[in-house]
């Protein structure tokens, strides 16, 4: 409204009003669309790293079970070794 009161009135005046509209109209759209392309790149780095944080911790439980596992399996050899070395005497003992 006070742009039109600003400029004289008649055909200059249109002018001036269609030029603003024209611009307003066009900062608009590019702004929306600015915005959409962020939120659309954000988006896919926000999916990235969801990824990659799942992949990573996906490794590290694999790597505690299979450390885990070898653990077990290597405390279960020795108390058999020592089991077996209790129970059966050696020929030179006997």
């Amino acid at each position: 409204m006070a742009v039109i009161l600003l400029v004289p009135q008649g055909r200059k005046a249109a002018a001036v009003v269609v030029v603003v509209v024209v611009v307003v109209v066009v900062v608009v759209v590019v702004v929306a669309v600015v915005a959409v392309f962020v939120v659309v790149v954000v988006a896919v780095i926000i999916a990235i790293v969801i990824v990659v944080v799942t992949v990573v911790l996906a490794v590290v439980v694999v790597v505690v079970v299979v450390v885990v596992v070898v653990l077990v399996v290597v405390v279960i050899a020795i108390v058999l070794i020592i089991v077996i070395a209790m129970t059966v005497r050696p020929s030179f003992l006997r």
